[in-house]
This record gives structure tokens, C-alpha cells and sequence, in this order.
């Protein structure tokens, strides 16, 4: 990326962190939360982790102007968390976009990106020769990661292989800069591991299962036990995200990617039983649309 072009990211934006989807899983139904997405403003550069259904708008809600998009990661490639990378990226040159993004992915990001590119050729190709807009596809910048630091200008940013079966590369993140820093668990199963990891942030954001709601999700969604086998043993208690929490020392614990997330009978009071015997810090249940800085109480 040139200098020019980072300094347009590194305009005035306030640290801060907005839950734009917090359901687990890739389906939606009325009234309920969208897929996994989040905003992380920390250090300058405006950070998407994750790109589940209903990113755009959200970034667009959460006041990003879509033209000015910065950096992209991606945490794994299950659709829940990649199913919107071509269209956010897309709205966002159709928005006005002219510089260089950044994509960091796991293995088969490229794979993902060429595809979406291949199936919107007629699109891309007509929009640059009639509207005169840059191509697209030389725009993107996909970087494949797996552990270790990603080369990000101007900010500390690693990955950190989290147990998500059948999912092998699939990475937690950890974001530092001198205000604060923040680690997403990414899906996981409970991987004690990811509290050294995690030790000291001031936030991490983990995703979270309350079992006795697996059996309501799996009959609505079908597919029976094979898809509550999955949930069970790729996913993590609340109960045992409290632990990884309290092992890792952090300030504030952010459940995120609920499962389920759209259940009546599951509410924040629930998630919160699970969690305080065992976490003694901040808890926030996530919702779509909540936003936390390093100074000021959620909103």
C-alpha cells in the first residue's frame, strides 16, 4: 500500500469496536441478528474481521463510508464469516473505492477472491469502460496468513490456530496498539491454549454456546444430529469461554457468534449465569450494532 493511500485510512477515527453481526451460523430469520462481522477502529486503520451476511450495511450503519475501506481479515472460511468479502468489497468500488485493500485470509482466500471475480466479470468489465472506474481486481490485495505476525503498516496484528473441526486453518487474531488491544477467539472448541494467546488484552471477544439451546436450533434448522454433533464439538460453552477469559487476565469478555443467538427462550440473563461464577471482569452479551471504545462503557 503507498504512503498516500495509507494516510487516507489513517484519517481521524477514534478506537473503538462495533459488533456488526453477532449470530452463529450462516442462517437468518426475521427480527434476529445477522452472521459474524466486526468493526475493530484501533491504531488508525479500520479494521473488518470477518464478513458475514449483511457486513455492508452494517459498516455503512456504524458510519463507515464504503469507499474509504481499509483492511480485511478473515479468521476462516466457513460461509458465515466469508459469504459477503466479494459483495463488501464490490459495493465498496462501486462506492467510490480507488485504493489499494488489503486482505488477510487464511489458505484459499485467493481461491475465494478469484471466484467471485470470475462469476461478476461482465459486471467489472462493463463498469470500467463505461463508468471509467479502476479495475477492480487490481485493487485487492490478498495476503494468505497462517501462525504468526501479519505484516500490517502501523499496527500489531497476529494469528493464533484455534481447534474448529473439520476447519484446520483457522486462526484466532490478537490487534495491539499503544491505546489498547483486542483478540478475537475466531470459532473455536474449547482451546485452553488460546488464553496465553489472549493474556493481558483488554478485550476478547470469544464466541459462545449455550448447549441446552443446540437441540430448538438443530430442529429448526434440520439436519438432525449430525449438525448438533458439529455444533457440540466445534463450538465453545460460554461456561469454558469464562475460563479462557480468567486464565488470560483480560478486562472485559465479549460473547460473540451466540449459539444459538435467536432463541426467545435464551436471554442476556442466561449467558450471564453461565459466565460470572467463573469470570470475574466485564461481561457484554453481544448484540449487532454494540460498540465499545477503550475509555467509555458499551452503548
Amino acid at each position: 500500500m503507498t504512503d498516500t493511500a495509507q494516510g487516507a485510512h489513517s484519517m481521524d477515527r477514534p478506537d473503538r469496536l462495533v459488533l456488526l453481526g453477532t449470530k452463529g451460523g450462516p442462517a437468518i430469520r426475521p427480527g434476529g441478528p445477522m452472521p459474524t462481522a466486526s468493526l475493530l477502529c484501533i491504531g488508525g486503520r479500520a479494521c473488518v474481521v470477518d464478513c458475514g451476511l449483511g457486513v455492508s450495511k452494517a459498516l455503512v450503519e456504524a458510519g463507515i463510508d464504503l469507499k474509504t475501506l481499509d483492511l480485511v481479515f478473515l479468521t476462516h472460511l466457513h460461509s458465515d464469516h466469508v459469504l459477503e468479502l466479494g459483495p463488501l468489497l464490490h459495493t465498496a468500488w462501486t462506492t467510490g473505492l480507488a485504493h489499494p485493500v488489503q486482505v488477510f485470509g487464511p489458505p484459499g482466500t485467493a481461491a475465494l477472491w478469484d471466484g467471485f471475480v470470475a462469476s461478476l466479470r461482465y459486471d467489472i468489465d462493463l463498469r470500467i469502460a463505461d463508468e471509467g472506474r479502476p479495475d477492480l481486481r487490481d485493487l485487492v490485495r490478498i495476503q494468505e496468513f497462517t501462525e504468526g505476525p501479519l505484516p500490517v503498516d502501523g499496527l500489531s496484528v497476529a494469528a493464533f490456530r484455534v481447534h474448529h473441526p473439520p476447519v484446520t486453518d483457522c486462526f484466532a487474531l490478537r490487534f495491539d496498539s499503544p491505546g489498547w488491544s483486542v483478540t478475537f477467539s475466531s470459532d473455536t472448541a474449547y482451546f485452553p491454549p488460546l488464553a496465553d494467546f489472549a493474556r493481558g488484552s483488554d478485550i476478547l471477544v470469544h464466541e459462545a454456546m449455550l448447549e441446552r439451546g443446540v437441540d430448538r436450533l438443530v430442529a429448526r434448522t434440520g439436519n438432525g444430529s449430525r449438525l448438533k454433533d458439529h455444533i457440540t464439538r466445534s463450538h465453545t460453552e460460554a461456561a469454558d469461554a469464562a475460563r479462557i477469559a480468567a486464565s488470560a487476565g483480560v478486562k472485559t469478555l465479549v460473547l460473540h457468534h451466540l449459539i444459538p443467538a435467536d432463541d426467545p427462550a435464551i436471554t442476556a440473563a442466561d449467558w450471564q449465569a453461565a459466565v460470572a461464577p467463573i469470570f470475574p471482569g466485564r461481561l457484554i452479551v453481544g448484540q449487532d450494532g454494540l460498540t465499545l471504545t477503550p475509555e467509555t462503557p458499551p452503548k
